[in-house]
């Protein structure tokens, strides 16, 4: 057997069969952090940036939420999962809009992907929406943070 679990014997890509794994709740935290110039951060009123589209991190909350509901669709190799919670957060930290999505299902594969791609999707919202001011706006660091279910459970240090 292939040393990749989306492959098979004979390196093909392949769904990995979950059937004969328990049902259990598992969690997944994933984080995307997008750094916004002087030009963007001088529209922020209180705890959003308001522009002409609407209250930019309110949208790339909603945005995030669907794109995690959406992720088989999107990865090829994802199981679609029914998600138990969706739950994004999105701060500025210095010069930094601090994305956090934290994802819950109680199913047999974990939500690590449907966490990554609702940050992923509210950083590229932030930068849609936010284009007009600066190009200059920097999407970095998507990566997860922790997940709880599963064979092991993880969290960044």
């Amino acid at each position: 057997m292939s040393s990749f679990t989306h492959l098979d014997d004979k390196d093909r890509p392949n769904m990995v069969d979950v059937g004969d794994k328990t049902i259990s709740r598992r969690v997944a935290v994933a984080q995307s952090i997008v750094a916004l110039p002087k030009a963007v951060r001088k529209h922020l009123e209180g705890d959003d940036i308001r522009t002409k589209k609407g209250a930019v991190f309110q949208t790339a909350i909603l945005a995030g939420i669907m794109a995690a509901k959406r992720t088989s669709a999107l990865i090829p190799l994802c199981h679609p999962l029914p998600l138990d919670k969706i739950e994004i957060d999105i701060k500025m930290v210095g010069k930094n809009a601090v994305i956090e999505a934290a994802v819950a299902t109680s199913a047999r594969t974990g939500v690590e992907m449907e966490a990554l791609t609702a940050a992923s999707i509210a950083a590229l919202t932030i930068y849609d929406m936010c284009k007009a001011f600066s190009h200059d706006i920097r999407i970095r660091e998507t990566q997860l943070m922790a997940k709880s279910g599963g064979k092991r459970d993880f969290k960044r240090a």
